[in-house]
């Protein structure tokens, strides 16, 4: 039970990846707000973390949400001690085609969402000498025909991520982030239930099967405890060793 007692927020936790993460965090011990725009998936999170687990509405792209967000969360809980910000979408099209509010959604979700909680987040987690634990993505680094809104999110996050570990030290917080592959849930289970995109990609699985939430939720929870304590500005990626076409 690394994190007995920990207080976590998990954006976009009520389903999908965020769901799986926030599961595991709470066999961990943790107490978890899982903020969303419905509930999602929440019955089925109650019952893993019983009266641990609890919903918050949400939507990152309003900073007076997330503000109330987190007002709410540290008044229920106590404190904060981790922020994961997980909510993101993504607008699957060419450059040729992509709509300009296709491309607006895309980085108001991932990126300003991500920005809005992280300074939100900083007198509770200055308190705590908390971290916070952006997810980003394999495709933050590796090109992929019709993805350039998300990916330029991810990769945008990343720079985010190791910037503010710098800049927010001193107030004794950490910021890491976690980059999955292909992970057959959430946005990832689109890649492994189309046989035709699967056949392109599995091969370039070293492990030989997409990974399972947990597992990107175990990367989450290492992190957040104590033994990922002097782990600071870093980008865990959790693929199963992906390969990629250049």
């Amino acid at each position: 039970m690394r994190l007995r007692n920990k207080a976590v927020v998990v954006t976009g936790g009520t389903r999908g990846l965020g769901r799986g993460i926030a599961e595991y965090l709470l066999r961990e011990g943790a107490r978890v707000v899982c903020a969303g725009r419905s509930r999602g998936d929440m019955d089925r999170i109650v019952e893993v973390g019983g009266g641990r687990a609890f919903h918050h509405e949400v939507d990152v792209r309003d900073r007076e949400s997330v503000e109330a967000l987190l007002k709410g969360a540290s008044e229920l809980m106590g404190r904060i001690d981790v922020i994961v910000s997980n909510a993101g979408i993504s607008a699957d099209a060419p450059i040729t085609t992509l709509e300009e509010s296709d491309w607006n959604e895309v980085l108001q979700t991932n990126l300003t969402g991500t920005f809005h909680l992280t300074q939100a987040g900083i007198p509770y987690l200055t308190e705590t000498a908390g971290s916070v634990i952006n997810i980003s993505s394999a495709l933050a680094t590796r090109v992929a025909p019709g993805a350039a809104a998300y990916s330029a999110s991810k990769a945008a996050i990343e720079m985010f991520t190791r910037s503010c570990a710098v800049e927010l030290a001193p107030s004794g917080i950490r910021v890491n982030a976690v980059a999955p592959g292909i992970i057959a849930t959430g946005l990832g289970a689109r890649l492994a239930e189309n046989d035709l995109v699967w056949e392109t990609y599995a091969s370039r699985l070293v492990a030989g099967r997409p990974g399972r939430g947990d597992e990107v939720g175990s990367a989450v929870a290492f992190l957040a405890s104590a033994e990922g304590s002097y782990v600071n500005g870093h980008v865990l990626e959790v693929n199963g060793g992906l390969q990629w076409a250049a």
